[in-house]
């Protein structure tokens, strides 16, 4: 091999060495220091696009969970607010059986009509009064339904429409029952048996329909967080540094750093032989 001055080949192999070696250590050493083993798009172009649509589709898959949960727990709302309407028809019924039996006395009569107007009262200011977000339930002002977005799609297919007829319009005189009179017989009781009954039909196939409901959100709920965790788990596959493994590559490349600094420095003396042939 020739021994020359102005060009030191086994220097110049002995600094790429160098370089490439410094470039893997700090390459590894910011995967372990970030977590992250795509750090910018020059690491993997084409990873760091998917990564970055799987990590809006998993951000908004939270959000659509959340918007499910609130939906069910509007449904909740109305679920237990309708057993409250339903709690009060019943005792306006067993009041109503009551006064049908023919055996009491006008004043026992008054007694039993004042209460059921009481809890006839207490029903409408319970539709009045129930709300969730701002939105009253159960007053009939909710005439088109709501349409829950529990998806990342604009289609139907991400939605859940609670139909208006859901949301029942509980005032007592809508739902057939107005106040009775202070006076009255209990043959005017056994009619207001049905007016009661037609009463709590009604809550009852609006709870009914309420708890289907429920089960579909529950549904959509579950959905939504298995995709959620497949497609982290995805990912962390593509972006996700391995710990384990680029701690082995750091010290690989630390060792491979300090061995050709090593030579380079021996490669640099090389081409003072050159003085011995002098």
């Amino acid at each position: 091999m020739a021994i020359t001055v102005n060009t030191n080949i086994a220097s110049l192999t002995a600094q790429g060495s160098l370089n490439k070696a410094t470039t893997k250590m700090n390459t590894a050493m910011e995967r372990m220091s970030t977590g992250l083993k795509i750090n910018s798009s020059k690491d993997d172009a084409a990873g760091l696009a998917v990564s970055r649509k799987l990590d809006y589709k998993t951000s908004s898959l939270g959000v659509a969970q959340s918007n499910a949960q609130m939906g069910a727990s509007l449904l909740d709302t109305m679920e237990g607010v309708m057993g409250v309407v339903n709690d009060n028809l019943n005792r306006i019924r067993d009041l109503t059986e009551q006064a049908a039996n023919g055996t009491y006395g006008s004043d026992a009569m008054s007694a039993m009509a004042t209460e059921i107007n009481a809890r006839l009262t207490e029903i409408s200011r319970i539709a009045d009064s129930t709300e969730f977000n701002g939105k009253n339930l159960i007053d009939g002002s909710i005439t088109d339904g709501i349409t829950l977005q529990v998806g990342i799609t604009g289609g139907t297919e991400s939605q859940i429409t609670l139909d208006a007829s859901l949301f029942q319009d509980c005032h007592a005189s809508v739902l057939g029952c107005d106040a009775v009179s202070t006076t009255w017989s209990d043959s005017d009781a056994r009619t207001f048996l049905s007016s009661v009954d037609g009463a709590i039909a009604k809550v009852t196939d609006a709870t009914t329909a309420i708890g289907g409901k429920q089960a579909a959100i529950t549904s959509a709920i579950s959905s939504a967080s298995v995709m959620e965790t497949n497609l982290t788990a995805s990912s962390s596959l593509i972006k996700d540094a391995d710990i384990a493994a680029e701690s082995s590559n750091y010290i690989k490349q630390q060792i491979l750093q300090q061995t050709s600094a090593t030579l380079l420095a021996t490669a640099n003396q090389s081409p003072s032989i050159a003085l011995n042939l002098v």
